[in-house]
């Protein structure tokens, strides 16, 4: 049973509405692509480098990297105007290839991300929010001494509240995540340029005894340089954000590219200055051993001013799980579209334009994985997927060449580049498994193959259960709901 009711727009097509322009678009790569990293723990690139010099060209290139594999998203996102990024990107180009095999691709993708990789993240990030939002205020609020379990149930009360509010704001309206994802962003880049400047102070006052070394120390085996670019490559993932929400991106063809060509280059700039200014006080060693970067380094350079680091973790984790929720739900929108998810995940607030259905159960998902906690590890079996994911958008780029060739492209990538962009993501789909096997892989696996055997009955055959219709009766009435324009025609 469908509800059919009277949709209040502003004249669009009853569907998700076009409110975001560039500067919007900046900031969803830069909240997506700035989280806590940067500042607690960028020094895996460092120890694999084995020397200043070349942890800096390591973070230099993977940039560099990063923004050619966002450029084959932006000539995808140009061509497929739809939001979802790889998930819309695979159905467009496999779906008719096969009755069964065709759309399996995508589906396991969505399978992937909305069910286990994306709140699961929303879950470690809105954690890591909590635990930096009281680090400033411990003393006045007292809690300096509390037992670590009670701290431990305090971050999480936190936690839950963040996810509340964040998950509040995603459903209430477009404009209102627009408006604070732009605070959140300028704030995000303020604190790093207050590390930066920080560093460039260190200098001008003579401090440059542990870059003295330059590029001593490197190390040459191909394994460690491997791992050096394989975790400078994973601080720059988010680079894709701003095409899974292109159905709400003001002339996509244009600012789709401008954004990703703006904003790639300059978190690229703010990590490689970030490091410098880190290594301006803190020793290689001291650096590597450290549990949390920036506060070490705002302890030693930044005098009163230190407070800044760990409100400027707490402002980065909480703009990036805000935004990697709003695009997950993007991408529940499009996959119940298709037919690969719940029908009601494609609804539409009659009065609010979002996806609300699709917003509550990524609410609920991270609130479970927040609940039953330690979660990092499963993170870490299902991390890899996402640059396999990502090779997969790459093949379906070349493919969509081939099998429409005559489709405009407003914004077209020289050849070379999603060839570079294909091997990089075989190379960090494989690196962590041939360098740490581990039977965690094998969960991957196993969770893959689930996806498979409900993709059979429920997406292939259709088959429909009968209590779904008073299920979406339900979700309808609940939320205020209703098909958009494309499920009703």
């Amino acid at each position: 049973m469908t509800v059919v009711v009277e949709r209040k727009s502003d004249g669009g097509d009853g569907g998700l509405k076009r409110e975001m322009g560039l500067m919007s678009a900046i900031n969803v790569i830069i909240s997506v692509m700035i989280g806590s990293g940067i500042f607690v723990s960028p020094t895996a690139a460092l120890k694999y480098s084995g020397s200043v010099g070349f942890c800096l060209v390591v973070w230099t290139v993977c940039g560099g990297i990063s923004l050619l594999g966002a450029l084959c998203f932006a000539e995808l996102g140009t061509v497929v105007p739809r939001s979802g990024a790889e998930y819309a990107y695979l159905i467009e180009a496999f779906k008719k290839s096969h009755s069964f095999w065709g759309p399996l691709p995508s589906f396991i993708c969505a399978w992937v991300y909305v069910m286990i990789l994306r709140p699961a993240e929303i879950a470690v990030i809105i954690l890591t929010f909590a635990e930096y939002s009281i680090l400033p205020m411990r003393h006045l609020l007292g809690i300096e001494n509390l037992p670590a379990e009670d701290l431990h149930l305090l971050v999480k009360l936190i936690g839950i509240l963040g996810l509340g509010i964040i998950t509040y704001i995603n459903l209430s309206s477009v404009k209102l995540y627009v408006t604070i994802n732009n605070v959140f962003g300028f704030c995000k880049v303020f604190a790093c340029l207050v590390v930066i400047f920080g560093g460039i102070y260190q200098l001008a006052i003579g401090n440059t005894e542990n870059l003295a070394g330059g590029f001593e120390g490197t190390h040459t085996s191909p394994g460690y340089i491997a791992l050096a670019f394989y975790n400078g490559l994973w601080a720059y993932d988010g680079w894709s954000s701003v095409t899974t929400i292109t159905e709400e991106i003001k002339k996509p063809e244009v600012n789709i590219p401008r954004s990703i060509i703006i904003a790639v280059p300059i978190i690229t700039g703010l990590y490689v200055f970030m490091n410098l200014a880190y290594m301006t006080v803190l020793p290689i060693d001291e650096m590597i051993n450290s549990e949390a970067v920036g506060i070490d380094f705002g302890d030693r350079a930044l005098g009163w001013f230190s407070f800044i680091i760990p409100v400027g973790v707490a402002l980065a984790t909480f703009g990036c799980a805000l935004s990697i929720q709003f695009g997950v739900t993007r991408l529940c929108y499009v996959a119940s579209q298709e037919g690969q998810m719940l029908e009601p995940l494609s609804y539409i607030h009659v009065r609010r334009s979002t996806p609300a259905p699709a917003v509550a159960m990524q609410g609920v998902l991270a609130l479970a994985f927040i609940l039953v906690g330690n979660i990092e590890t499963l993170i870490e079996f299902a991390s890899f997927l996402i640059w396999f994911f990502y090779g997969s958008a790459v093949v379906a780029l070349l493919a969509l060449r081939r099998t429409q060739p005559t489709v405009h492209r407003p914004y077209k990538v020289p050849l070379i580049v999603p060839f570079i962009t294909l091997a990089v993501s075989v190379f960090l789909s494989v690196v962590p498994v041939v360098t740490d096997p581990s039977p965690k892989y094998l969960f991957a696996l196993g969770f893959i193959l689930s996806g498979v055997l409900v993709y059979t009955p429920f997406v292939y055959y259709k088959i429909r259960p009968r209590w779904i219709n008073k299920l979406t009766y339900l979700i309808q009435v609940l939320f205020e709901v209703a098909p958009s324009s494309s499920k009703l025609d």
